[in-house]
Formats: C-alpha cells, structure tokens, sequence
C-alpha cells in the first residue's frame, strides 16, 4: 500500500509538472514571449543557459545509469576491487576543462548583451533625438515624464515601436523596481541615485498583443506591491506623434462637456486639484507630484492600474480605495462624498480624454 501510494504521488507530481510546462501567460505580461529587441536577447540567454543545464544533467544520468548497471556487484561473495581511477591526469584535465568550457559558452554572450544592454550613449549626447522618458516610481503608482516633449503622464507609458527608448528610473518614497515583462528585465528604481536602461517594441508583436502591455513593480514595496501595475501602449511612429500633438494642445484644464461633468469639475476643483494635476505639462517638482496626472484619464484601460475602466468602479475606488490598495495614500480623503457628487465626479473624470 505504502508503494502504490509513492507511486500516486509520483503520477500527480507528473501531470502537474505538464500542466505547469504550458503556463506561458498572455502576450502583454509574459516575459516567455518577448516583444522586442531586449526581450529577444534575454530570452536567447534564458534558452541558452537553459539548454547547457539540460545538457549537464543528461551527460551526468547517462553515466550515472552506465556505472550503477556495468559496475554493481552481482555477487555478494565477489569481493573483487574495480581498477582505481584516482589521480588520472587525463580525467582530472577532462572534467576541469568541460566546466571552463561551459561557463565560456554562458559567459561570452551574457557579458557581450550586458554591455549592449548597458549602452545609453545616445540619450546622453547633446541635441539627441532620442526618446527619453522619465519614470517616477511612488507608492502605489508610476509617473512618466517626456522632458523633449513637455509632457506628463501617469500609469499609462505610451511608446512609439521599432526604435529605441531610453529610460531614466527614480524613487520618490522605497525602492521599487520597474519591471514590462514582454520587453526586457527590470531595472530597480533608486531614491539616492538614477538609472538608465533602454527598451525596443516590435511592431509587428506589438500588434499580436493589441498594442497593450503590462507593466509592474518587481521590488517588495509595501502591502500593495503586487498591485503596483501600469499599462505600456506600443504604437507606431505616426500615431506615437499624433498623441504627442494631441497632449501638446491641452494647454489648460479640458472643461467638462455636460452639466453633470460641470458639477464635477467644480468638486475637482475643491477637493483633488491639490494632488491631481489635469493638463500635461506638469512643471512641479518631482517632489511636489503627490497623484497621479490626469490629463487623459478618459483613454486610460484600468483605474489605479488594477481596475475596469468604467464609472461604476471609478465611484468604488473614488469613495474608499483602501480594499483595492491597502495604504495607498488616498484612503479617507473622499469617503464622505454624497452619491450624487460621486456621480457628478465621476463623469469628469471619464470625459478627460485627448483622443478619440
């Protein structure tokens, strides 16, 4: 009983492990699919080392398997002692050189894409016309800045495909880690110091994906790191440029478009414009950005980058966040609001958009 029990734990162990082998996750989050240039050199090193540490274990069963059959004693009484093998130089040179060998195979290419991971010279040259964004990472949410294009926004990255991004990574409270999956590894964001990295989408993937990507926090932050997601939106050039156009226009705040949204305007106006800044060209101070911007609020996917974009959910958050991001710092501020500014709030909100 106790055998036919091993061998049902055995079996379960079996299924799971082919379950799990096919667990690669959607396009958009998933760093096993990788949707652009430092995605694809990651994922070659992964298989790589992947495939030499297959190869060592299956070298290593094979003899293991050869010695247990060809050198066990058939016979109790055999007392007979194989032909030592210590101190042979030739085996001591072999299994010396394979180990080199090995780590020669990992360590060329890893330390070859580490400096081309590494290489931020372009962002750095006077007059470059590379994009450059600034990410702010704050508790529980992202800001990012386009310092050429005079723009902010918050929880939502837009990023034109096919070229090079380049990344400026900065904590404004703990350390957190900023971390898109599909495009590359994750870089910590620091409060005591900036770091550089770069990205590239793929177009053609970009699309498979619908143009949308997830984005978290890779570094233990609080009781709602896991919630600190934001959405990366991967267009092309030309539409990349529209949406920059489009931003640039908004040189005060969009004035609401029904009485309802005027109700709430007005209450905006009272009680969030304090933290919330609702046009693009946020010249505060990165430590005077206390919320996340606003501007197109209406053409984000998710609220507080967890949730469904609609009203409903919008009214939820709004009036007591704390369920959905524990000690996030908006919890209190607004949970004395009647249903009706909620309603008259909410409208505004979702009419903030600056495309159609």
């Amino acid at each position: 009983m106790k055998r036919l029990a091993n061998w049902r734990l055995l079996s379960l162990f079996a299924v799971l492990a082919l379950v799990l082998s096919g667990c690669r996750g959607e396009n958009f989050v998933s760093a096993l699919r990788p949707a652009g240039e430092v995605a694809d050199m990651q994922f070659d090193l992964m298989k790589l080392s992947t495939y030499v540490m297959v190869g060592v274990i299956l070298v290593v069963m094979i003899i293991f398997v050869i010695i247990f059959f060809r050198f066990r004693r058939k016979d109790d009484k055999d007392e007979t002692i194989p032909k030592q093998v210590e101190g042979s130089h030739k085996l001591e040179i072999l299994w010396t050189s394979i180990p080199i060998l090995l780590l020669l195979i990992l360590a060329v290419p890893t330390v070859s894409a580490t400096f081309n991971l590494a290489d931020v010279s372009p962002m750095d040259k006077k007059n470059s016309k590379a994009l450059v964004i600034n990410v702010r990472s704050h508790l529980y949410w992202w800001d990012f800045e386009y310092p050429g294009q005079k723009l902010v926004t918050s929880q939502e990255l837009v990023v034109p495909t096919n070229e090079r991004v380049y990344f400026n990574l900065k904590s404004l409270d703990v350390k957190h880690s900023f971390w898109i999956p599909a495009a590359g590894g994750k870089l910590d964001t620091n409060t005591d110091n900036i770091n550089k990295f770069w990205l590239e989408f793929d177009d053609k993937r970009s699309n498979e994906a619908g143009n949308l990507f997830y984005g978290k926090c890779a570094e233990l932050c609080g009781p709602s790191h896991a919630l600190m997601d934001f959405k990366v939106k991967a267009i092309s050039r030309d539409k990349f440029d529209a949406w920059v156009t489009a931003m640039q226009d908004i040189k005060e705040p969009q004035k609401a478009q029904s009485d309802l949204a005027v109700q709430g305007q007005d209450i905006f106006n009272k009680s969030c414009i304090g933290c919330h800044a609702v046009t693009p060209e946020n010249k505060l101070p990165d430590t005077a950005r206390q919320a996340p911007n606003l501007t197109n609020f209406g053409d984000r996917s998710r609220i507080a980058g967890i949730l469904k974009h609609d009203k409903e959910k919008l009214k939820q958050w709004i009036s007591n966040p704390e369920p959905y991001k524990p000690g996030n710092l908006m919890t209190g501020k607004y949970d004395e609001m009647s249903p009706q500014e909620l309603d008259a709030l909410a409208e505004y909100l979702m009419g903030l958009k600056v495309q159609e």
